[in-house]
């Protein structure tokens, strides 16, 4: 158990290649299921997400979990955390972490089927610290977001992805677009 999430235990990974190596085929087997539930951690006294827990994805059964860490670590798991159990440990802290499947950025996307995922490398026109950072996207017939590297945290963005991100679509188009 890593931040009082049962079950969670990150293998992070660095790089393109490292992540679709590791979590390519996953992610591409993910195309076709229907986004059927989703959960972010927030602190119940205020609603705040705490972005540096994992965010958690239902597909039909088939639950995808990622949480970004430093500047350039993602980490993806399959089917280890236990929504159901209170995340514990943090009697010390003034504030109370708990599961929450509320987030209205995400649920518009709930019922769709995906249609399609994609790893985005940061590679802008000048380097920065986030240079090669990536993000996992999920695109559905209504739109599209994506779980970004916000420099040591989760960030969820909807829509196109920004012009410096190279997209390397799953599944039989392995090449960048």
């Amino acid at each position: 158990m890593t931040m009082g999430i049962s079950g969670f235990k990150p293998t992070f990974l660095v790089g393109l290649e490292a992540v679709r190596e590791g979590h390519g085929p996953g992610l591409a087997a993910l195309g076709g299921r229907r986004l059927t539930g989703f959960a972010i951690v927030r602190f119940v006294e205020n609603g705040e997400w705490f972005a540096d827990c994992p965010v958690v994805f239902d597909f039909d059964g088939v639950q995808a979990e990622i949480c970004h860490w430093k500047l350039d670590k993602l980490s993806i798991s399959w089917n280890t955390i236990d929504m159901s159990a209170a995340i514990s440990g943090w009697e010390w802290f003034e504030l109370t972490p708990a599961w929450s499947g509320a987030d209205e950025r995400l649920e518009s996307f709930v019922g769709q089927e995906l249609r399609e995922v994609a790893l985005l490398a940061w590679r802008p026109s000048s380097h920065d610290l986030a240079d090669g950072t990536i993000a996992v996207e999920f695109v559905f017939d209504a739109g599209r977001f994506h779980i970004v590297n916000g420099l040591d945290e989760n960030s969820i963005a909807i829509g196109d992805a920004h012009p410096d991100f190279v997209r390397h679509r799953l599944g039989c188009c392995a090449q960048p677009d």
